[in-house]
């Protein structure tokens, strides 16, 4: 009788990648992983000790596949956003990904290259190394929460959508002027939070790296 297959390591992230697009990182399980291979979870363990860490695998390589070809130009703050954008655009594809990347993190080979890209840029803007770490620390926060934020709206369905849609118009536009005055004042103008999120995005990170200009400038 034929052994079981041996699976490698790149066709085990494979497989997960293609599980996550159809699934959260909650209800992903490496049994789920182990059963969509024709395999036992024993054998996947044997390559990853956790759960955690092969979602982390996971997330890399949409990080690492996002920074092949990348070459910085302009400015440090041009560099700063051209990256943002191009993780960006890396996790709309694969929305559940970008969910495991805000929430379990990486260390692996992507990671560490927008971390050097992140602080490279950073070291250019005229800031002093020892304020460098903390800024690095904002904006990675800050775009890893966008991001992810991004994802979770794009994956709601068009009925939920539309339902929320309803819902908001609904709330704001019903809003009772003596109990909520200023929403009822700015009701036709708020935009609900699946508006052109790609300005948003943007105007928070630049509002981000004028901070930094500014302080540099300031020489604080």
């Amino acid at each position: 009788m034929a052994g079981r297959r041996r699976w490698s390591t790149d066709e085990i992230l494979d497989a997960a990648a293609e599980l996550l697009r159809t699934s959260d990182a909650e209800s992903f399980s490496v049994r789920k992983l182990a059963a969509a291979l024709g395999t036992d979870s024993s054998s996947l363990y044997r390559h990853f000790r956790s759960k955690t860490e092969l979602l982390r695998a996971v997330a890399d390589r949409i990080l690492l596949a996002a920074m092949e070809g990348h070459r910085p130009e302009g400015d440090w703050k041009h560099r700063i956003t051209a990256l943002a954008l191009r993780l960006r655009e890396a996790f709309g594809g694969q929305p559940q990904l970008a969910a495991v990347w805000g929430r379990y993190a990486s260390g692996g080979t992507g990671s560490r290259l927008v971390m050097e890209e992140v602080l490279q840029a950073l070291r250019a803007s005229g800031l002093p190394d020892e304020e460098i770490p903390a800024r690095y620390h904002r904006l990675a926060v800050l775009i890893a929460a966008l991001i992810a934020s991004e994802a979770g709206v794009s994956t709601v369905t068009a009925e939920d959508r539309e339902q929320g849609m309803e819902l908001f118009r609904v709330a704001v536009l019903g809003a009772d002027p003596d109990r909520f005055p200023a929403l009822a004042h700015f009701a036709r103008d708020v935009r609900p939070l699946g508006a052109d999120r790609r300005t948003a995005f943007e105007d928070l990170l630049a509002a981000q790296l004028a901070h930094i200009e500014t302080t540099v400038g300031s020489g604080c």
